[in-house]
């Protein structure tokens, strides 16, 4: 391995099988859900789809611990510079400005079905003679009553957003503040209260994930409310799939954090690691609060 001295402009690392094997992981768990969700939608009781979907899963997972294994060696080894701390901030700074693309083409999705196609469906609107495909449909949102109840049946209620979609939300907003104390007290090189205020972070974001299971269950089993269930059902899964596992995704980083911080990994000087974990979480609690006012309040 060099000595750091070597690499005081840059540091280029060495050739990597990781990039392939990201590249493979992600094609199988995509065509793992697709073709898991074809299946469903064409009503096969068996599906190859989760199990696709879960080796394509252990291709991310290996390459993740790998991967971020040889980032951890490298800073550990000193050997990054100003340049390629500035090259991980650019970085992470467009990882998330994709994901908020992402995010922001779900939104709009969402933004559209309401203000345009919806109405156009019951009849209102520039397009309102779209209204002759179900001339008995009414608008109304939620859609509690689908243009085609045979082939979508509509749910017998929504899930109320001042139950446990308000106590996700007080638990995400809260954990935001437990992350950033824990940001304040590695900056001020504070070991104790950085542990605490981290390990409280990672409880509050599991505790968010059972109950947006809870909910879950409780949408599936007694209102009904599926992917199935006609548009609402759709987007309304979709929004908070989707959302449920980037909590996931940063509940997973910021234990790796916490693990590194244990066997006493960063300086208040350097840990660019904890900064980046910690403007993911940031941007998965400003999702939720869109996502708690633009799907369950409004």
């Amino acid at each position: 391995m060099s000595s750091p001295e070597t690499h005081a402009n840059y540091y280029v690392p060495a050739q990597s099988k990781w990039p392939i094997i990201a590249s493979l992981g992600l094609l199988i768990t995509v065509f793992g859900v697709a073709t898991w969700f074809n299946d469903m939608s064409a009503g096969r009781e068996e599906s190859n789809g989760p199990l696709i979907f879960f080796i394509g899963a252990l291709f991310i997972a290996y390459m993740l611990f790998g991967w971020f294994g040889n980032v951890i060696n490298e800073s550990r080894a000193g050997l990054y510079s100003p340049q390629m701390d500035r090259s991980f901030r650019w970085g992470m700074s467009w990882f998330i400005f994709s994901e908020v693309m992402f995010f922001a083409a779900f939104f709009g999705a969402l933004f559209y079905i309401r203000t345009f196609a919806g109405p156009w469906l019951g009849g209102e609107g520039a397009k309102g003679v779209a209204n002759m495909l179900w001339p008995s449909f009414e608008y109304t949102w939620p859609l509690l009553n689908t243009p085609d109840p045979k082939l979508y049946p509509a749910p017998s209620g929504v899930i109320g957003a001042w139950g446990l979609p308000l106590v996700n939300t007080i638990l995400l907003v809260t954990s935001s503040l437990t992350l950033t104390f824990a940001h304040h007290a590695l900056r001020k090189g504070h070991r104790k209260p950085l542990t605490i205020w981290l390990a409280l972070t990672v409880l509050l974001g599991a505790a968010f994930l059972v109950l947006q299971v809870e909910e879950y269950i409780h949408a599936y089993n007694e209102l009904g409310l599926t992917l199935g269930s006609g548009i609402y059902g759709a987007t309304f899964f979709m929004l908070t799939g989707f959302h449920g596992a980037h909590v996931t995704l940063g509940a997973l980083i910021l234990t790796v954090m916490l693990i590194r911080i244990i066997r006493g990994h960063f300086t208040p000087e350097q840990h660019f690691g904890f900064e980046a974990a910690a403007w993911y979480w940031h941007f998965v609690d400003v999702v939720w609060i869109a996502l708690f006012v633009f799907v369950y309040v409004l």
